[in-house]
């Protein structure tokens, strides 16, 4: 009986480290995203992503969820405002594609209005608080491999903003081919349908892995604002940094409730 019980787990430990040293092979990605894939594949093996314990999940408690009308009026002096921006980074999540939309190239450089893009209006939002407030917020965008390319060349129109602009990408992940678990592109395919973006999960070890985050560092930056590309009613907001910074706190999601027709129904 003990070796019945034990045959699944060495099934599995086999398929991952034959799925390992296929990964090893593979040139086209860094040693950071092979550990990360094989990591996130060994946890789907070992069955932890699999269920949700749903008797544990609950609303946050009113002490966690602090109504913004309630939050502490921003200093209105230029200086404490500056100095305020100054430890921020604002990151737009730019790796999906425009295809829903009609497009073929990334989908912050889909017109919006009066001829101006997702992209410009980011990009003149920044500028206007830098310039009026002499401080220097950055942006960063993470790419996927789909954007990185035309996004580099769509970047150039803004060389003489009054904003700084960096790229990086997130990682890349071979696709699985499920009869023998194994990598495509270790069997030849290697155009970019071998291939996937890990998701908006992704944005914290890209950023570390680009070096990004110690450039960041470097220039006294502590806060970075992340949002969707193509959500324009995400803006830097001074009283929301202000609780941040005054409150220490590490992590804050700016949340809204949803009309029940809005929400998305799975069939």
């Amino acid at each position: 009986m003990a070796a019945v019980a034990e045959a699944p787990l060495v099934n599995e430990a086999e398929k991952l480290a034959k799925l390992q040293a296929a990964v090893a092979g593979l040139d086209q990605i860094s040693e950071n995203e092979k550990s990360g894939f094989i990591s996130l594949v060994s946890r789907y093996l070992s069955g932890e992503a699999q269920e949700i314990e749903w008797s544990k999940i609950q609303s946050p408690t009113e002490e966690v969820v602090v109504p913004y009308d309630s939050l502490a009026p921003a200093p209105e002096d230029f200086p404490s405002t500056k100095k305020l921006l100054d430890k921020l980074v604002v990151l737009k999540l730019n790796g999906g594609l425009g295809t829903t939309m009609g497009c073929t190239g990334p989908k912050s450089v889909i017109e919006v209005r009066n001829g101006l893009t997702f992209l410009d209006l980011i990009v003149i939002q920044i500028e206007s608080l830098n310039i009026k407030y002499g401080c220097n917020v950055p942006l960063l965008l993470m790419n996927s491999f789909n954007t990185h390319e035309d996004t580099q060349k769509i970047v150039e129109k803004y060389s003489n903003s009054k904003i700084e602009i960096h790229t990086f990408n997130q990682s890349q992940y071979p696709r699985l081919v499920v009869e023998d678990f194994l990598p495509l592109p270790s069997k030849g395919k290697t155009e970019k349908d071998g291939w996937y973006p890990p998701g908006h999960g992704d944005v914290f070890p890209s950023l570390m892995n680009s070096g990004k985050l110690e450039a960041m560092l470097s220039q006294g930056k502590e806060y970075v604002f992340i949002a969707n590309s193509d959500n324009l009613g995400a803006v830097v907001d001074l009283k929301i940094i202000n609780h941040l910074i005054h409150n220490q706190n590490e992590y804050c999601m700016e949340v809204t409730p949803k009309p029940w027709q809005m929400l998305r129904v799975v069939p």
